[in-house]
């Protein structure tokens, strides 16, 4: 019988090493990208409302052209190890979900080049091709974005992992009965059943393997 597995991952800090506003931020100099810095950091460790703070930060970043922001987000590195684990996961019947509190503009492209099935994010408001508001479509509860899916698709807990580093991921760890913090903040820590503290997603390949050696499809 072939294992089919669901695969949950954070984009920002897992499947991509960077955090988009503080980047876009770069452009109104470095007091700005100190300010929203400071506000992205306050919304992973869950010191402040998340929703909120995402508002603030986009707010921050009004007038942004759309060019330039679309450039930059082309641009975000790809984690190391991410297109790695991805194929490997995919070559072993998994479905791959990715879940942001970012927005599309950057998680787009994931679909193509880390094999990404179903991508769930926000979307930047531009308003004459400048920025000017965000619609938020994930909340601080991402597993509510999720849900449906899940159950759509018959996944229960024991087939699926969560792969995440901050405090607003929290709640998709009731999806799974796998979960694994990457470079993770303190409550994802304690939490997860794993912990890797290296910036290499390959490294989830062998703990993948092991957790799951009697039920990987070997093809």
């Amino acid at each position: 019988m072939i294992w089919i597995m669901l695969v949950i991952f954070d984009v920002e800090g897992v499947l991509l090493n960077a955090e988009y506003l503080p980047v876009l931020a770069k452009l109104l100099g470095p007091e700005k990208e100190a300010e929203i810095w400071d506000i992205t950091n306050k919304g992973i460790r869950g010191e402040i409302n998340w929703e909120e703070g995402l508002k603030e930060r986009v707010h921050a970043l009004r007038g942004i052209q759309y060019d330039d922001a679309n450039k930059i987000a082309q641009n975000l590195e790809i984690m190391p190890g991410a297109k790695e684990l991805c194929s490997f996961l995919k070559n072993h019947g998994a479905t791959l979900v990715a879940v942001s509190g970012g927005f599309n503009i950057i998680t787009d492209r994931l679909h193509t080049e880390l094999q990404i099935d179903k991508i769930f994010s926000n979307d930047l408001v531009f308003v004459n091709g400048k920025l000017n508001d965000v619609v938020i479509n994930v909340t601080s509860d991402k597993s509510a974005s999720v849900k449906k899916f899940v159950e759509e698709n018959d996944f229960s807990p024991e087939e699926t992992v969560v792969i995440v580093d901050g405090a607003n991921d929290l709640k998709l760890f009731a999806l799974s009965s796998f979960t694994i913090g990457f470079c993770p903040v303190d409550i994802i820590r304690n939490k997860a059943n794993v912990t890797i503290d290296e910036k290499d997603l390959s490294l989830v390949i062998p703990i993948i393997k092991e957790k799951f050696k009697i039920r990987l499809n070997p093809h």
